[in-house]
C-alpha cells in the first residue's frame, strides 16, 4: 500500500518531469524596457528612457515609483543590471523581486536598504512561501553600487533558489518540502521594483531618517534578462516557447543549477565576510528552536 504522502511526491515528480518534457524555454534577452515592462506608479517618476535600453525610478518626498514585468513566471533566471541611488540615501528602499499575488502569495526578495553617505548599503534577502516569510538574511557588498552598474540574479528553478551578485552566488534556499518546508513552486510570479520610502525602518532600524533636501532619489536599470517559463494564464499553464535555438540551448541550465565547488567556496566568502544578518543563527528571535530549514540545509 502507498501512503498519501508517498503518492503525492510520485505525483509531483511526474507533474514536474511532464513540464519539462512539453515545454520549452523562452529567452528574453532584448532589454526592452517597453517590450517587457509597464511602469505602474510614480505620476512619471519612472521612466524608459534610451529607446527601451535604460529605465530609472525616482523618489521624492510626494512620492517613490515603480514597474512590474507584463509576464508571470514559473521557474527561471532574471537577471538585472542596478545602479542604486548615491549619495546620502538613508531611509530609501530600492526593492527588487519576484511575487504573485494574495494572502498566501510567494516572494522572493532583494531588498536595498539605504545608508548614510560613505556608509555601506545593505541587501536584504527574502523568501516567501504560501503566505510565510521571515526568513532574513542580509549582507554589506563588496562594493560600491552607487558607482557603477552590479548584475543582481535570481535562480528560481522546482529544487532551490539561488540569490546572486555579478553571478557570485550569496544565498541558496532549498526545497525541503519532503521535510514539511513550504517552496514557492506552484505559483507564477511577476518581476517588480520599487523606490520608496521606509525611514520608519530602513536605516539603522529607523532612527535616521530621510534627507528630503537630497531628493530627487533615483535609481537606475538596464540589461534586463530572462531564461523563463511564462505562465499562460489563459490555459493555467506554462506556456514556454523559444526565440532561439541557439540561446535556449545556452541558457537553459538554470533549470538544475546548484552550486559547483567554486560556488560553494565563494559562497562561504560571502557569507564569512559580508553577511550582517541571518536569521538562522538568530536563537533570541528563535527561543522555541531555529526554522526546520536552518536545521536541514547548509546553505540558505
Amino acid at each position: 500500500m502507498v501512503s498519501t504522502s508517498c503518492r503525492n511526491n510520485i505525483l509531483k515528480v511526474f507533474a514536474l518531469s511532464m513540464f519539462l518534457v512539453f515545454s520549452s524555454l523562452l529567452v528574453v534577452a532584448s532589454a526592452d524596457f517597453y517590450q517587457d515592462f509597464d511602469i505602474t506608479w510614480g505620476d512619471g517618476r519612472g521612466k524608459i528612457l534610451e529607446g527601451g535600453q535604460l529605465l530609472t525610478l525616482s523618489l521624492d518626498k510626494a512620492s517613490g515609483s515603480g514597474f512590474q514585468s507584463k509576464h508571470e513566471y514559473l521557474f527561471g533566471r532574471i537577471d538585472m543590471e542596478i545602479k542604486l541611488v548615491a549619495g546620502n540615501s538613508a531611509g530609501t528602499v530600492t526593492a527588487y523581486y519576484l511575487s504573485s499575488q494574495g494572502p498566501t502569495h510567494d516572494e522572493i526578495d532583494f531588498e536595498f536598504l539605504g545608508n548614510l553617505s560613505g556608509d555601506p548599503y545593505t541587501l536584504h534577502t527574502n523568501v516567501f512561501s504560501q503566505g510565510k516569510g521571515n526568513r532574513e538574511q542580509q549582507f554589506h557588498l563588496w562594493f560600491d553600487p552607487t558607482k557603477a552598474f552590479h548584475t543582481y540574479s535570481l535562480v528560481w528553478n522546482p529544487r532551490r533558489i539561488i540569490f546572486l551578485v555579478d553571478n557570485i552566488p550569496i544565498r541558496v534556499f532549498n526545497n525541503l518540502e519532503s521535510h514539511g518546508v513550504s517552496f514557492p513552486g506552484n505559483q507564477p510570479m511577476r518581476i517588480y521594483s520599487s523606490l520608496w520610502n521606509a525611514d520608519d525602518w530602513a536605516t539603522r532600524g529607523g532612527l535616521v531618517k530621510t534627507d528630503w533636501t537630497k531628493a530627487p532619489f533615483t535609481a537606475s536599470y538596464r540589461n534586463f534578462k530572462a531564461s523563463a517559463c511564462i505562465w499562460s494564464p489563459n490555459s493555467s499553464s506554462s506556456s514556454c516557447s523559444s526565440k532561439s535555438t541557439a540561446s535556449v540551448q545556452d541558457g537553459n541550465s538554470w533549470m538544475n543549477q546548484e552550486l559547483d565547488a567554486p560556488g560553494r567556496n565563494r559562497i562561504r566568502w560571502v557569507q564569512s565576510n559580508f553577511m550582517v544578518y541571518n536569521y538562522c543563527t538568530d536563537f533570541k528571535r528563535f527561543p522555541q528552536g531555529l526554522p526546520l530549514e536552518c536545521r536541514r540545509s547548509r546553505f540558505l
